[in-house]
């Protein structure tokens, strides 16, 4: 079996690692945004009220699961992309350590 091309590994969990991390930056980024319309659809009650409404309704609580859902896939998927980098180094460390034992 041939050795796996660890840049091509890299590359595809890179890959991935980026689009999740986008995706959970979205979410992160606009979820004053999302606040506030959800607020605003409650009409014209005051802020501490309306905030407390919305804090505490299932919509709300999806909506920042789904924010730490999707940050846990983006910190998963890095974690991958740093497992193939130590992986490409162990061997590359064991080659040279091979190549010095065969000159020896």
């Amino acid at each position: 079996m041939s050795d796996p091309v660890w840049s091509e590994q890299f590359r595809l969990a890179a890959k991935q690692w980026v689009s999740l991390n986008s995706a959970a930056d979205l979410l992160e980024e606009t979820k004053t945004a999302v606040l506030s319309q959800m607020m605003k659809r409650l009409g014209d009650i005051p802020v501490s009220h309306a905030e407390r409404e919305v804090k505490s309704s299932p919509e709300w609580i999806d909506h920042v699961t789904k924010m730490v859902k999707a940050r846990e896939a983006a910190n998963l998927a890095k974690v991958k992309m740093e497992y193939l980098r130590m992986k490409f180094q162990e061997q590359s460390s064991a080659e040279a350590s091979a190549r010095s034992e065969r000159r020896l």
